[in-house]
């Protein structure tokens, strides 16, 4: 079996640490008060000692040892950022400025003090590039319409480059939008040509079915002709209900073509009876 070497050094150094921490034991009595450390609920106190990292502490009163251990508190509730207004070019070339609101908390506390400097700043900083990242790679109609989408997107992604640091990015919500005065008017204007379209089509269709109504009527009618007169007296008693001056009598088509048929008869020529033969004229006398 091998033994284990240990690093040259390390002794001393191992010593040099208990004979500092039972000094601080000593210590403590008199610097009570320098010792005693309460941390609330929501904090976390993160304990160093002689440089090294002992671990999160807290809630509650606890002691630490004086000029030998220190402490830093930690605050885990929910933080809520407002990212500045960041202008960008989206994907299809149209110039806008977005802002946001990012809301994110810590989860482990010994990351957020020793693996970054300062986790709300550099939050921050990594909210506004990623900002800009997901605007250039959306259209313009996702940002207006798709924007639950455009959301997700910025949460996953700065969740992502915030995990290493123990901050827990929970949501990101894309606050406004704003556009030049020139593309307002043009997207107004789209907007206006779209539902001038959507009147037309929809009043061609009404036409059209309309049509398809008044076809089948036509052709009710004409297997009971009595149902155009009755549609002719509907028509009066409409009319009568406007208080107009004016009388309609409505005159039957029918009528009209039995004196049409008489005149056309009179008019025409009477042919002569067939196999009939015209009498020889008598023959003057003398």
């Amino acid at each position: 079996m091998t033994a284990r070497l240990e690093p040259q050094g390390q002794p001393v150094a191992n010593w040099l640490a208990r004979l500092l921490t039972y000094v601080g034991y000593i210590l403590a009595i008199p610097l009570f008060w320098l010792a005693i450390r309460i941390v609330q609920e929501y904090e976390r106190g993160v304990i160093f000692r002689l440089g090294r990292l002992v671990g999160a502490r807290g809630p509650g009163l606890f002691f630490i040892i004086p000029f030998v251990e220190r402490m830093i508190k930690v605050d885990l509730r929910i933080v809520t950022m407002d990212v500045p207004r960041q202008e960008a070019i989206t994907r299809d070339n149209v110039t806008v400025r977005v802002d946001a609101v990012v809301y994110f908390r810590v989860v482990n506390p010994e990351d957020a003090v020793v693996k970054v400097a300062d986790y709300i700043r550099a939050t921050a900083l990594i909210a506004q590039t990623t900002l800009r990242n997901v605007i250039g790679q959306s259209d313009l109609d996702d940002l207006l319409s798709r924007r639950e989408q455009v959301n997700q997107r910025l949460q996953q992604m700065i969740d992502e480059a915030t995990e290493p640091w123990g901050v827990k990015v929970t949501a990101v919500e894309v606050r406004d939008v704003n556009l030049a005065p020139e593309m307002i008017r043009a997207i107004a204007r789209q907007a206006e040509a779209e539902r001038e379209r959507r009147a037309k089509v929809i009043n061609a269709e009404g036409e059209f079915q309309a049509a398809q109504r008044l076809s089948e009527a036509a052709l009710v009618m004409s297997q009971n002709p009595i149902s155009v007169q009755l549609r002719f007296l509907q028509t009066l008693s409409e009319i009568s209900t406007e208080r107009n001056s004016t009388v309609v009598f409505p005159i039957p088509i029918d009528l009209l073509s039995i004196f049409y048929d008489r005149a056309r008869a009179m008019a025409a020529p009477q042919a002569p009876a067939a196999g009939s033969q015209t009498p020889p004229a008598p023959a003057p006398d003398g």
